[in-house]
């Protein structure tokens, strides 16, 4: 219960009526029986919620105070308050923005009459995840954050494991589960240490804790590890691909796009309470982007299963990420403002651009998944023809995801890169500049991973039989994605007005000034590259109406195609994304590459023979699967000892007490 508040009605008011519409969207489905009415209602409140969430989060960007909620509750945790300030108002955007389209997007990819048996846990525990998720990003009370924290820990796992009937689904549940609550247990740890510090529950005041202090650094590095396990990054990453890949593609979309954020919000979280941080987090911070960046692109090229490749993507991004926040804890550590500056505008301009394009990759994925009844990239090809409003909308979350303009993903790491050179030109001993050759690479395995996408996909010649009865799928469906694509357009072409929406955020964070943020940002040719970009966007809508128009007043004839030797050309003779993408799976062979299963010929006239092949990942399948097999030896070695020997047992006890005698003298 609410006890008292600053102000009434204001725009955390909103967030707290959004919370509570979200969290019980799901309930009238669960009341009425006819099949459909519960969904649409569910989906109509979700809207509502986003709305005034996204209201809220525009109304605080703009200047509004952020009025803060006392929670009187009889829990022996001190006092419970609930506010927002630039930081949360930063990662309320993308939330909300991302909820109501994928509520949007369900009634058609998931519908009520067709899905009885699942529809009614779907669409309850969807309200619920994005209320938590909001509950977290406005608790200022540890306690309250583990509740939320838990509550969408929860929430999604019932999301993920909608499809209970398959085996694989119920595998990725459980390492989901198992990943999710080893990160909760640190997190109990985190805030156990800071109430022993602070003597409260309540989080610290900015920039309050000194660094030097004894739990500093069993804070931090508890923080990297429950926080940084839930944005999925290297190594603590086993538990995202199989839950991506398998969760219902609007629930991807909303545990890639949103979910993994809350990890990096933590983290950020915590770093503003200290005055300052170790040497030694900021460069573990960088080198664990750049790990992430590296692999998880490099997982990602060499994938067949469409979901998996996306999934890997997300590595890859929060990876971007990383390094921007791994910089600015850097130049706090060195007074290096430019550092400060570069690398938290191109932390959060990332977290705005991923909340865009890989919700859209996401729900794209979902519309092919619905037309070809597979995620198999090798059994697809020429979809462009068949969902003709879905592929162009898929190219341009492809292109954004590459960081190539005119589209949002160059933004941020554009401001990466300038702070590598910044860092380059300024100190004796450049390290952070090779930053900029690493995205340079990053940057083109991305582009060799989503042409291979993109083009086994939709380009091409159908690779299967049933691929002539595609047809394009419903406009609540292709909608959501259009407005995603849309907001990508808008973010790449006006980025003065994207920098604009981070600065307040950059200034609370880093504690930069106004007018240093100023002279830092000025050497970065926004404007210049704000005016290239439309200009590039109009050149290209131009030369598209332009062949639209010629190939409509161009004669329609019919000839033989010469084949070059093949008389009868298939789909056969074209490129798999296998194919394509055996030249990086070879150069990769060290982080991510194909396990070979050739066949044999025992008998001299040989029959029919299978080839097999499978991804394998090195942390994954080398590293943490052994250990874990190890260590499962050695507990089943342990659980010989429950025998059902009822004075075995008591001997035990026996023991325990003889030891615990013995123990003080």
């Amino acid at each position: 219960m609410v006890a008292s508040c600053h102000t009434t009605g204001g725009p955390v008011a909103w967030v707290l009526t959004a919370i509570l519409i979200l969290a019980f969207s799901g309930v009238p489905g669960l009341v009425i029986a006819k099949p459909g009415p519960g969904q649409k209602i569910a989906a109509l409140l979700a809207v509502l919620a986003s709305l005034l969430g996204i209201g809220a989060a525009g109304w605080m960007m703009a200047g509004a105070v952020a009025e803060t909620y006392l929670i009187d509750w009889p829990l022996p945790f001190g006092s419970c308050e609930l506010s927002a300030d630039p930081l949360s108002t930063l990662f309320l955007l993308p939330l909300f923005l991302a909820t109501g389209c994928c509520a949007v997007y369900a009634t058609a990819y998931w519908p009520a009459r067709e899905n009885r048996s699942s529809e009614k846990k779907l669409t309850f525990f969807f309200g619920l995840l994005p209320a938590a998720m909001a509950l977290v990003l406005l608790a200022r009370n540890g306690v309250l954050l583990l509740m939320a924290w838990e509550v969408m820990a929860l929430a999604a796992y019932f999301l993920l494991t909608t499809d209970q009937r398959d085996p694989g689904v119920q595998r990725a549940g459980t390492v989901y589960l198992f990943a999710t609550h080893t990160g909760t247990m640190a997190l109990f740890v985190l805030f156990s240490l800071l109430r022993t510090t602070t003597g409260s529950f309540l989080f610290p005041a900015l920039h309050l804790l000194s660094p030097d202090a004894a739990p500093a650094i069993a804070i931090l590095v508890a923080a990297l590890i429950g926080f940084g396990a839930k944005a999925g990054i290297m190594p603590l990453h086993i538990w995202l691909p199989g839950a991506h890949a398998n969760a219902p593609s609007h629930i991807s979309a909303m545990m890639s796009g949103v979910m993994l954020k809350m990890g990096v919000y933590g983290i950020l979280r915590t770093v503003s309470f200290f005055s300052g941080t170790p040497d030694w987090f900021g460069w573990l911070i960088l080198l664990l982007g750049a790990i992430s960046a590296v692999t998880g692109i490099s997982l990602a090229s060499v994938q067949k299963d469409l979901k998996r490749l996306l999934a890997c993507s997300s590595i890859e991004n929060i990876g971007i990420v990383f390094i921007g926040m791994g910089m600015a804890l850097v130049g706090l550590q060195s007074n290096n403002t430019g550092l400060i500056v570069f690398g938290l505008f191109g932390c959060f301009l990332h977290v705005i651009n991923h909340g865009l394009f890989k919700p859209l990759l996401f729900l794209g994925s979902g519309i092919v998944i619905h037309a070809t009844g597979t995620r198999e990239i090798d059994r697809m090809g020429g979809l462009s023809r068949r969902l003709p409003r879905s592929a162009p909308l898929f190219l341009i979350g492809s292109l954004a995801i590459c960081g190539l303009p005119p589209l949002n993903g160059f933004v941020g790491e554009l401001f990466l890169y300038f702070g590598a050179f910044n860092n380059a030109v300024d100190t004796p001993t450049p390290t952070l500049a090779l930053i900029a050759p690493l995205l340079a690479i990053v940057g083109g395995l991305a582009v060799i991973t989503f042409v291979k996408l993109f083009g086994m996909i939709f380009l091409g010649s159908p690779r299967s039989a049933g691929d002539g009865h595609f047809h394009e799928t419903a406009d609540a469906m292709v909608a959501p994605m259009a407005l995603l694509a849309l907001l990508c357009f808008v973010a790449g072409i006006f980025a003065p007005l994207m920098m604009q929406l981070v600065e307040p955020v950059v200034a609370f964070f880093g504690g930069v000034q106004p007018h240093r943020i100023a002279h830092f940002t000025g050497m970065v040719p926004l404007v210049t590259i704000s005016v290239v970009n439309g200009v590039l966007l109009v050149l290209v809508l131009a030369a598209g109406l332009v062949y639209r128009r010629m190939r409509i007043r161009m004669p329609q004839t019919s000839t033989g195609t010469w084949g070059c030797g093949y008389l009868a050309p298939t789909s056969r003779m074209q490129y798999t994304g296998t194919s394509f993408s055996e030249t990086a799976a070879n150069f990769l062979g060290g982080i991510a590459g194909t396990r070979r299963q050739y066949p044999v010929s025992e008998t001299v006239m040989p029959g029919p023979a299978l080839f097999r092949y499978a991804i394998t990942e090195t942390i994954l399948d080398r590293l943490l699967t052994p250990m874990f097999v190890q260590l499962g030896y050695v507990f089943s070695l342990v659980r010989r000892m429950q025998h059902g020997q009822l004075h075995i047992y008591m001997l035990y006890i026996f023991a325990t007490l003889f030891v615990l005698m013995l123990l003080p003298h």
